[in-house]
């Protein structure tokens, strides 16, 4: 069964055929969102970006999505149109310790809240589905503003910094770990993420 979360500027979604192309050119060199997104382990090259559409083609096709969701597509509204992900990994499977990421890959999409839509429904989502979790964490670094600021804006605290741990076009900057623990996110959104975007937006 397909997996749709609706906001009110954008949906979370199952990856389709038309977001192929998109997501082809938004992992290929070069893009700005690469320099914020973890630019000190490095992006794959074109021919392995090649590679991985191809995989994520196949998958597609084969509609092969786990349940729950490891990803999930953004797209904006109204036109569906793809315009990054939402993720979640492991820091330790053993003690159900989750983190969760998110991109939004064209910098002219950026600073709209698309972000704090994107990754409020996530976290909503994950804590519904999954309830092992305790806890959702989100890594960055000292140079993603973007990234810190939408951490804190949606009740996520900073309970790690490692100073001058991460090296970027040769200088450094601190690692940071955020953190929101299920009962805070419940008695920050009593009702759900989608009941508060509903009030922020005059609709309940």
């Amino acid at each position: 069964m397909s997996v749709r979360i609706s906001g009110h500027k954008i949906v979370l979604r199952d990856m389709q055929l038309g977001d192929v192309a998109a997501y082809s050119h938004w992992m290929q060199p070069g893009h700005e969102w690469q320099r914020l997104d973890g630019p000190y382990y490095g992006h794959p090259s074109a021919e392995q970006v090649a590679q991985q559409v191809e995989r994520v083609r196949a998958r597609i096709e084969r509609a092969e999505w786990p349940d729950p969701r490891e990803r999930l597509m953004i797209a904006a509204q109204p036109d569906d149109a793809f315009i990054g992900m939402v993720t979640w990994y492991w820091i330790s499977e053993e003690t159900h310790w989750p983190a969760v990421g998110i991109l939004i890959y064209d910098p002219a999409r950026w600073r709209q809240g698309l972000g704090y839509e994107a990754l409020g429904l996530w976290s909503d989502y994950l804590f519904r589905v999954m309830p092992r979790f305790a806890r959702l964490d989100l890594r960055t670094w000292s140079g993603n503003y973007g990234m810190m600021g939408l951490a804190l804006k949606l009740g996520y605290m900073e309970e790690a910094r490692f100073r001058r741990a991460r090296i970027v076009d040769g200088n450094y900057y601190d690692g940071l770990g955020y953190g929101v623990l299920r009962d805070e996110w419940a008695a920050r959104y009593p009702d759900g993420f989608a009941a508060h975007l509903d009030h922020l937006n005059g609709a309940g």
